[in-house]
């Protein structure tokens, strides 16, 4: 498969040193994707950027967001790019045997994004950046891993500099319009977008939880399932064992050793119990694959 080729910058950001805020939104809800979403300009367009009136996109009305975002778009001395990591992608990175925090997803993503920014070929000089976690710290990883570029990470970063507000707005009419046009994977009779917030402490938000929970599949697609919140709605859960599909790390050398996991193991319910893990050289199958002897095949000669 050939690799995607990054979009081309606008010609001023090849010629001028730039600068760019990134900011993020949706990082604390239960449903729907985290947004990192940055914004850039020449150097020289600062003074103006000032004057545009943007603003912590929180502070804002979507009504202001949605007009100060298109009018960021058609504005030639603008750029901007958005980075999407949806519920589902958020989960299993949280989940999986190696976790991955949400801090380091997020210092990823916006790093991914002074990556794109610069595959681009845009000049970039100066970054700032709302911070995760501490900021001189995440400062320093940024500038090791980008030596050539300047960065200033502080709190509340998005209500000190305009081309971090811009970039909030960019990120927040990003996640906003994302949730209303969201498009269920799953089929099941009744579903709603009638989520409230989306965070943990909403009743609306609760209720919905609620509604839509299912005793063997969990949640719909929209939801973190790896978030706490998750957890008491499956008191009563079935539990699901099936074996895996991967051979266990811990195998013996020849690699047969299969295992079998429990969903609660893999904390799809958010169940807070050791992981139980059966080592049972390919027995313990379901029966269907038993009857049928079946075997997961890698290589074919």
């Amino acid at each position: 498969m050939a690799e995607a080729v990054a979009a081309a910058a606008p010609e001023w950001a090849t010629k001028e040193p730039c600068l760019m805020g990134i900011d993020e939104a949706g990082r604390g809800p239960v449903l729907g994707p985290m947004v990192y979403g940055c914004m850039y300009c020449a150097r020289s367009y600062n003074n103006t950027l000032s004057t545009l009136k943007f603003a912590d996109s929180k502070t804002l009305k979507e009504e202001q967001r949605e007009e100060l975002f298109e009018s960021l778009k058609v504005n030639s001395s603008i750029g901007w790019e958005v980075d999407v990591i949806c519920p589902k992608d958020l989960s299993a990175k949280m989940l999986k045997k190696s976790k991955v925090n949400l801090n380091e997803i997020s210092h990823n993503s916006a790093m991914g994004l002074v990556r794109k920014v610069l595959d681009m070929g845009v000049l970039l000089a100066e970054v700032y950046i709302d911070t995760v976690g501490d900021p001189e710290k995440y400062r320093i990883k940024l500038t090791e891993k980008f030596p050539g570029i300047r960065f200033v990470v502080a709190k509340k970063a998005d209500s000190l500099y305009p081309v971090v507000s811009g970039a909030s707005i960019v990120a927040k009419v990003t996640r906003d319009r994302a949730l209303r046009n969201w498009a269920f994977d799953e089929t099941a009779l009744n579903m709603h977008m009638k989520t409230g917030s989306g965070y943990p402490g909403d009743p609306d938000t609760k209720q919905w939880l609620e509604d839509h929970k299912h005793p063997v599949f969990g949640f719909p697609t929209l939801v973190r399932f790896s978030w706490g919140t998750c957890t008491p709605f499956f008191k009563n859960a079935v539990e699901v064992t099936w074996e895996s599909d991967e051979v266990d790390e811990d195998a013996s050398n020849n690699g047969s050793a299969k295992r079998q996991v429990k969903l609660s193991s893999l904390g799809f319910t958010g169940f807070k119990r050791k992981t139980e893990e059966i080592e049972s050289s390919g027995k313990g199958r379901c029966k269907f694959f038993q009857a049928r002897k079946l075997e997961l095949v890698r290589k074919f000669q």
